[in-house]
């Protein structure tokens, strides 16, 4: 294993803080907070340099709000100064964890995403059934408040087998113990901000620990996961019933995590595999109803910020684009042709609307 002893001077070099500013800033040009950053930017990030060298930093409080994506999630966001420093940490630390993970670990990744995560499904699926002439099972499961559960000290321990440098450690430490979720007890800090890009890192390399279980201890072939989802296919539907319970201890008694028991379900490749948004079937695949309903809310949303100047038709249009991408990954010709049709009659609407107020001035 490859120890690391020297990245803190790394993580709060100007260099870095500015290129996470850069990374930062994308995307997020018109946020009130960004700009007022922006407004004194050298100042600021001088200023949080300073802060990190001389260990003054202190980590923000957050302010949280609920997005509904297709369930209700609880967000928490950080101050715009804390978030590129969130930046500046996850480009040093994830070309060190990255490399360690398993290759069937989708989220979150270069690479990797759900497209990847649901194509490399599907061929283990043909695989594994040949073809759907032998008996296929997969059993997918679901761990409990992910986020939420995640242990503060479980997770420190985990990065300490592989960053040695007191300062970094101090500097990570305050980041992730920025946050405690109601899981939380007078002896055990736990939770992880969904809203953090170092989160999503962080979780990675939790979970990495259960991948390496689930691969070198159990020696089980074919397992996916994609942050807290995960399959395993077989064609012995006993194996699977047996290994539950080998997946739950070791999530329980090394990781404090907890297999969703409503959420553990064992069924056959013919019956459909639902996985990241998308239904398997032997020979065609389907998007699932949330999915659908999600992407066509999505896009009437997108369609009344152009209305009202919010947004511009090529932004509008390259929304189009991204959600007919993720239909064109399924059998869903005609869900594309209602998608496109609902598009442009809404631009339409919009045209009309505007010769009208223009007779009307004139």
């Amino acid at each position: 294993m490859k120890i690391y002893k020297n990245i803190f001077p790394q993580i709060i070099s100007l260099e870095n803080l500015f290129s996470a500013w850069n990374n930062f800033r994308k995307g997020k040009q018109k946020k009130l907070d960004v700009q007022k950053f922006e407004c004194n930017l050298e100042q600021n990030i001088f200023q949080l340099h300073r802060d990190l060298k001389n260990k003054t930093y202190k980590h923000g409080s957050y302010s949280n709000f609920y997005i509904k994506d297709p369930k209700i999630r609880h967000i928490h966001k950080a101050t715009v100064r804390d978030r590129i420093l969130h930046h500046a940490i996850f480009k040093i630390l994830s070309p060190i964890f990255d490399p360690t993970f398993i290759s069937n670990s989708f989220s979150c990744r270069v690479g990797k995403g759900t497209h990847k995560g649901i194509n490399t499904l599907d061929k283990i699926i043909r695989q594994t059934s040949n073809n759907s002439f032998k008996p296929c099972f997969i059993l997918k499961c679901d761990i409990k408040k992910f986020f939420d559960s995640i242990n503060h000290s479980i997770l420190l321990n985990i990065i300490r087998k592989r960053i040695k440098d007191d300062d970094a450690l101090w500097l990570l430490e305050i980041v992730i113990k920025s946050f405690t979720s109601q899981h939380s007890t007078l002896f055990e800090q736990n939770g992880l901000p969904i809203g953090n890009l170092t989160s999503q890192l962080f979780a990675n390399i939790y979970l990495n620990e259960f991948d390496q279980f689930v691969k070198h201890t159990l020696r089980i072939k074919h397992y996916i996961r994609y942050t807290d989802d995960f399959v395993i296919v077989a064609n012995d539907k006993l194996f699977l019933e047996k290994i539950i319970a080998h997946l739950n201890y070791f999530l329980t008694e090394k990781l404090f995590l907890k297999l969703h028991p409503n959420k553990v379900t064992i069924r056959k490749s013919s019956q459909g595999t639902d996985f990241l948004g998308y239904i398997l079937f032997p020979h065609y695949r389907l998007l699932r109803t949330k999915t659908k309903q999600r992407i066509f809310k999505k896009l009437e949303k997108r369609i009344w910020e152009y209305k009202n100047g919010i947004i511009s038709k090529q932004t509008l249009e390259q929304s189009l684009q991204s959600y007919l991408g993720v239909l064109s990954h399924a059998n869903t010709y005609h869900l594309q042709q209602k998608l496109k049709n609902q598009f442009w009659f809404q631009l339409k609407e919009k045209t009309t609307a505007k010769n009208s107020d223009t007779l009307y001035c004139n």
